[in-house]
Parts: structure tokens; C-alpha cells; sequence
């Protein structure tokens, strides 16, 4: 019994200190946005698995509704391009939008939570987000 609880231990440390790996290598630049959902613009939002893109951080931000009352938002500069030399940013991946693509390399991110899928040690840039529970969406750090 004791030596199950030291692997489940273990795992989880090791998954947690993978995951969050604070030598992100995207700047970490000052985010204090507030928006709209009633806008066109961020019409997708209203729904549940809805995503939009916002102007901030280093090079824009993609906002994505995980449930009713629940918000994620990451930078959209790829941590595989630390230097921002590719022209475009992080976009959705056209037949999964879950998954995030930087067109420079293979990397690519998990949406949903931000982690790294492939050629990257390092997750997105993540903001926090504060829902009014009507039409405004704080996104900051």
C-alpha cells in the first residue's frame, strides 16, 4: 500500500513539475484587458467551445470557452520561436481547433490547457481570466 502511494507520489510530481516550467522563454508582458462578448467580434465566445482572438501580450491573444462560466487565455507567441522571428503567430489548427500550430516549426499546443503536443518543452503563456457572468471577460496578469 505504502509503495503505491510513493508511485502516485511521484508521478504527479513529476507530471506538475513538467507542466509548469517557469522558465517560459515568451516575454512576459503586462495584460490588463477587459472585453465585450456582446461584440461581433467576439461572437464565438458566447457558446461553449468557442475561441477569439484578442490584441495584447507579446503577440496577441487567443481566448477560448471551456465551459459556461470558464475562460483560458494564452499568448499567442510560440515558445518554440522565443526570439518571435516567425511572421505569424499561433493559430488553430484547421481540422482540430483544439490544437494550436507554429507555421515556423512543429510544435504545436494544446488549446484547451496551453501544454506542449510536440517539439516543444515548454507550455503557452497563460492569462488569467475573470468572467462578470453576463458580457465581460477580464483578461489579465
Amino acid at each position: 500500500m505504502f509503495q503505491r502511494f510513493v508511485v502516485i507520489l511521484v508521478a504527479s510530481l513529476v507530471w506538475v513539475s513538467c507542466r509548469k516550467n517557469t522558465n517560459n522563454p515568451v516575454p512576459n508582458v503586462p495584460v490588463d484587458v477587459t472585453i465585450d462578448l456582446g461584440l461581433p467580434s467576439y461572437y464565438a465566445l458566447q457558446g461553449v467551445s468557442g475561441y477569439a482572438f484578442v490584441n495584447g501580450g507579446s503577440r496577441g491573444i487567443i481566448v477560448y470557452r471551456k465551459a459556461l462560466d470558464q475562460f483560458v487565455a494564452f499568448d499567442r507567441h510560440s515558445p518554440a520561436d522565443p526570439n518571435g522571428s516567425c511572421p505569424l503567430p499561433l493559430y488553430p489548427k484547421p481540422s482540430n481547433f483544439l490544437e494550436l500550430i507554429d507555421s515556423c516549426n512543429s510544435a504545436r499546443f494544446s488549446l484547451y490547457d496551453g501544454s506542449p503536443i510536440t517539439d516543444c518543452p515548454y507550455g503557452l503563456r497563460q492569462y488569467a481570466t475573470q468572467y462578470n457572468g453576463a458580457n465581460s471577460l477580464r483578461i489579465y496578469n
